[in-house]
């Protein structure tokens, strides 16, 4: 498998039917990823985000389409997918009553684990996730940095290859969050551990990911990096202030022979305009402003978020696009493809 995507989705299709209506809420997914990759999936509610997650890790079967995951089919091997994969949910995964080890080594022996391997993996996880000084409380006395934590502890007592996060940071304070992703990021420097997650929080995306997904509506609108997404979507907002509309005026044709791209009026006495190589442009426009006489009084850039991209490729923000396609309980597909994307005793 060293040359196979550890993720391989081909034409996945996910539709429900609601109110006798059929709804598209995944529509032809398709994409891979290499082993040792950390993949942020965005998108507004309703986007398909989860949707996709649950597919992918045969929780839900697909209406058309497929997925290969760690080597194994979705559809033809579930149970050989759900060995080899963690998945993390958006709702706590424990038991609230049970004690933070204990949990852990009952997940232990639902993977299958001898009792001296799931203690020496629990202590290994308790370790490395700073949950010691918790091990011993039980699950409802955590706080919902530690629960999440948890979590993904629970996630990885298999030591799977492929880890997937659905929100793992949602409604954390930023300290939990920080310490949070320098877990994440620790599981992969530590165990090679590919990530595959979802996010409302674009900073982290855009901080931590290698590879960002958006998806609007059901279909996947931009796979690349952020930093390449940003300068080619969105591109860095410069602008430029005169003492007067009549300065602003005449820096207009001279700062539109520098770029191919629009100069706007963003009052009578400043200009705007966005472009993919900022740094650059800002001090060669101030250059040439002032070697034709113009007065520059002020000037900034700022670089984009993406936020910017989402509103580059659909006209909204992510923060802003509200709920998406709606979903329902009632599946298209036969009740045999239903049953078989249940979850067996090894999957929480």
């Amino acid at each position: 498998m060293s040359n196979e995507p550890i993720l391989e989705a081909r034409g996945l299709t996910k539709r429900f039917t609601v109110k006798k209506k059929t709804v598209a809420a995944v529509t032809d997914l398709t994409f891979q990823v290499a082993a040792g990759e950390l993949v942020a999936f965005l998108g507004p509610n309703g986007a398909g985000k989860s949707t996709s997650l649950r597919m992918l890790t045969t929780l839900l079967a697909p209406t058309e389409g497929t997925a290969r995951v760690v080597g194994r089919d979705i559809l033809r091997d579930p149970a050989g997918v759900r060995a080899r994969i963690g998945y993390v949910g958006q709702l706590t995964s424990g038991s609230f009553a049970q004690r933070v080890r204990d949990e852990l080594l009952s997940q232990g022996a639902f993977y299958g684990l001898s009792r001296t391997a799931s203690v020496t993996r629990a202590d290994e996880l308790i370790e490395s996730l700073d949950l010691a000084p918790f091990a011993s409380q039980s699950v409802q006395q955590l706080s919902g940095g530690q629960k999440r934590r948890l979590d993904i502890a629970l996630g990885l007592m298999h030591a799977p290859p492929l880890l997937f996060l659905d929100e793992p940071s949602t409604g954390l304070d930023p300290q939990s969050r920080a310490n949070l992703w320098q877990h994440i990021l620790d599981l992969r420097t530590t165990h090679g551990t590919t990530v595959f997650l979802t996010t409302h929080y674009l900073e982290e995306a855009d901080r931590y990911a290698e590879r960002v997904m958006v998806m609007d509506s059901g279909r996947v609108i931009a796979d690349d990096t952020a930093a390449r997404m940003k300068a080619e979507l969105a591109g860095d907002l410069l602008t430029l202030g005169f003492e007067g509309p009549a300065d602003a005026d005449a820096a207009l044709p001279v700062v539109g022979r520098l770029t191919d791209r629009d100069v706007q009026r963003q009052d009578a006495a400043s200009l705007t305009l966005t472009v993919p190589d900022g740094d650059r442009l800002l001090p060669a426009a101030i250059r040439a402003l002032d070697e034709a006489g113009i007065a520059v009084t002020r000037a900034t850039g700022v670089p984009p978020t993406l936020d910017d991209v989402f509103l580059a490729l659909t006209g909204r923000t992510l923060r802003d696009a509200g709920e998406g396609a709606a979903t329902g309980e009632t599946e298209t597909e036969t009740p045999q493809a239903a049953t078989a994307a249940q979850p067996t005793g090894a999957a929480r």
